[in-house]
């Protein structure tokens, strides 16, 4: 669609890709558009409700959209007598976050059509009620066009459309989302991809920018830092993308630094290059390409630079989005819900954007993952680049970083990508349970408000308690490692981060319960039983049971020697939703299998390990209470010089050096 004299396009309707027919109900609705109407005094919007209440009250039980019907990106069939609703999550346009971030105020719907039937423009409020706006009557080749205000959608609601076909079926042919003035996007964009031995997915991502070359308008260079041994470049298939991309693309092979390592070569060179932003991407992603235009569009038209990210859906479960949008807990330093009705990995696919309430009120976020997040170089200049955490934390405390120094974050809808969810991984076990701790408290000590840190102490501890009654003894070394490493400082952050991993990943052959097998059958068969409880499920203690809980559990795991079986078999198998601290705590030896399903571990309760590992954590967090005000202060002067250019020209110098 050419755009009209004086006007740019915003967004534009897409329709997923041949390859992906689980996004349906991400891009187009079929039925009515009614959604949850909402009476003047019905809380719904506002008082949280249990998830067997929204699934009861949202789904829509309705029928989806056919594929067969999507016949480009950008145009579909609606067939005779039917209706398809644009009210979804890539194709609604969120009025309310323009309206809050942007200064633009009026916008322009514009629809190309041929056939007969009706478009109908809708919008909701903050509370998720429904509204017609206008509608008009089309016939053979028509060209739809409404001029819409922002103005009312201070707290929340969205703009869609919806199509129906008469007695003929109705083609969309395309339709926009459009602003007066200026160019669509204007501002260039360094795409860069941080990769660790995903050469498959990293170069699938390539491939599917290649193949939408309309994308790539703004974007100056697609940045691959290839951290692993198995190489981007060595894969099937890399010739002819390369060829695709031509000099767009380019690949800088460096020693592994970790994510933060990654991302903040990318931020570098998009400095260095002259971008105006640096659109960071994991590399075990599937991107929708449409985000990249979206996110580029929204910033250049934000009132100040503004840090924009984009969602995550489940890369297995292609309908169902992680979260709406984060802020981290201040008392807590822990990323939680920015309101108390929203619903983690919600699904689309049982309840469209029309039908969930929540939804439509606008989510102010501290900070977006680094799956997708889109960041201007006149931040970074003003604010440095990540700070060396290797992993973890790092795009949590960039994004509040930037909030002090003025820059806000935006969850953008309509951006986003699909990426393993997390309840298929568990990253606060084994060797990223180092880096969770020591830059969760980093983080803590540099931005915590409160008083030592809140309730990061206390809670640090009773995760060491939690660990060790669960036998994880190598999970527990890597915190005991994090809690000394912090009184370091923070200039030997950059010294460790490209060492630090291959310490951790070594001391694994001096506890079992690091060593993952294959198969349960690679270990001795259990002792025919029903487990320490007598095959009774163990329930978690209640706040008032917890404290006596766990002085009793750890007494009684330090004076009680194991079975003296415990070392030859182990007494039982726990799946991994089952492996939870007050169960596994009345174990002697018992076999785990990890969340990914590809393996277990063996778990062997040894009292002289939690005897040596409590009194060591305990000491390391006695002295963290009486240094803490030392440590926030020398943490928080070293920011700008740990973060800056210069010091990560060095570790990039030294990383390429030694690959």
């Amino acid at each position: 669609m050419n755009e009209a004299q004086g006007w740019s396009t915003l967004q534009r309707v897409i329709l997923p890709s041949p390859d992906q027919p689980d996004t349906v109900p991400l891009y187009a609705d079929a039925g009515t558009a009614s959604g949850i109407r909402l009476r003047e005094n019905d809380e719904l919007a506002r008082t949280p409700k249990l998830p067997e209440e929204k699934l009861q009250m949202f789904s829509s039980g309705g029928r989806e959209a056919h594929f067969e019907d999507l016949l480009s990106r950008h145009s579909m069939r609606v067939r005779s007598g039917e209706q398809i609703s644009f009210g979804t999550y890539f194709n609604a346009f969120p009025a309310s976050y323009w309206r809050r971030w942007t200064s633009v105020r009026d916008i322009r719907l514009v629809v190309s059509t041929r056939g007969t039937g009706t478009v109908t423009v809708y919008k909701s409020n903050a509370r998720g009620s429904v509204q017609r706006v206008a509608g008009q009557h089309v016939d053979g080749a028509a060209t739809s066009v409404f001029d819409l205000t922002l103005k009312p959608f201070g707290d929340g609601g969205w703009y869609w459309f919806d199509l129906a076909a008469s007695s003929g079926e109705l083609l969309l042919e395309n339709g926009e989302w459009q602003a007066e003035g200026g160019e669509s996007a204007k501002g260039q964009v360094t795409l860069q991809i941080t990769t660790m031995n995903k050469p498959d997915f990293c170069l699938n991502n390539a491939r599917i920018l290649a193949e939408n070359p309309d994308v790539l308008k703004n974007v100056k260079e697609i940045l691959i830092v290839d951290q692993g041994t198995q190489k981007v470049e060595a894969e099937d298939g890399f010739a002819a993308v390369k060829e695709a991309l031509g000099d767009k693309l380019r690949i800088i092979n460096q020693a592994n630094l970790g994510g933060s390592g990654g991302f903040a070569r990318g931020m570098y060179e998009a400095v260095e290059n002259g971008s105006d932003y640096v659109l960071l991407l994991d590399d075990d992603i599937v991107v929708e390409p449409e985000s990249i235009v979206r996110l580029v569009t929204f910033a250049d038209h934000c009132r100040k630079p503004t840090i924009v990210g984009g969602h995550m859906f489940d890369l297995y479960n292609r309908s169902v989005l992680h979260t709406f949008g984060e802020v981290v807990d201040p008392f807590r330093i822990v990323p939680a819900l920015p309101h108390a009705d929203m619903d983690v990995r919600h699904d689309f696919s049982i309840a469209n954007l029309r039908q969930t309430a929540w939804l439509h009120r606008r989510v102010d976020v501290d900070y977006n993952g680094w799956w997708m997040c889109l960041i201007p170089t006149e931040v970074i200049r003003e604010i440095g680049l990540s700070l060396p955490l290797f992993i973890k934390w790092d795009d949590a405390e960039y994004g509040l970083r930037a909030r002090e120094a003025g820059f806000a974050t935006v969850s953008l809808p309509g951006a986003a990508v699909w990426h393993v969810s997390w309840l298929d991984k568990d990253d606060l076990v084994g060797w990223q349970a180092y880096f969770h701790e020591r830059n969760r408290l980093i983080t803590t000590l540099i931005h915590s408000p409160y008083p030592k840190g809140g309730r990061v102490l206390r809670e640090s501890v009773q995760s060491d308690v939690k660990h060790l009654v669960s036998m994880q003894y190598f999970t527990e070394h890597g915190r005991i490692e994090a809690l000394k490493d912090l009184f370091k400082g923070p200039h030997v952050l950059h010294e460790v981060l490209g060492l630090k991993l291959p310490e951790i990943n070594a001391l694994k052959a001096s506890y079992p319960d690091a060593q993952l097998k294959d198969d349960v059958d690679d270990f001795p068969a259990p002792k025919l039983g029903r487990g320490p409880m007598g095959g009774t499920v163990v329930g978690m203690p209640s706040k008032k049971e917890l404290i006596p809980w766990g002085i009793k559990t750890v007494a009684r795991q330090l004076i009680k020697a194991p079975g003296p079986e415990s070392a030859e078999r182990p007494q039982g198998y726990l799946a991994h939703r089952d492996n939870r601290w007050f169960r596994v705590a009345h174990y002697d030896s018992v076999v785990v299998s990890n969340a990914e399903g590809t393996g277990a571990s063996w778990y062997q309760r040894d009292p002289k390990k939690l005897k040596s590992m409590l009194t060591e954590a305990t000491r390391l967090h006695v002295r963290l209470f009486r240094e803490w005000d030392r440590l926030a202060e020398q943490y928080r002067n070293a920011v700008s010089e740990v973060s800056s250019m210069e010091s990560w020209k060095k570790t990039f110098d030294a990383a390429e050096d030694s690959k």
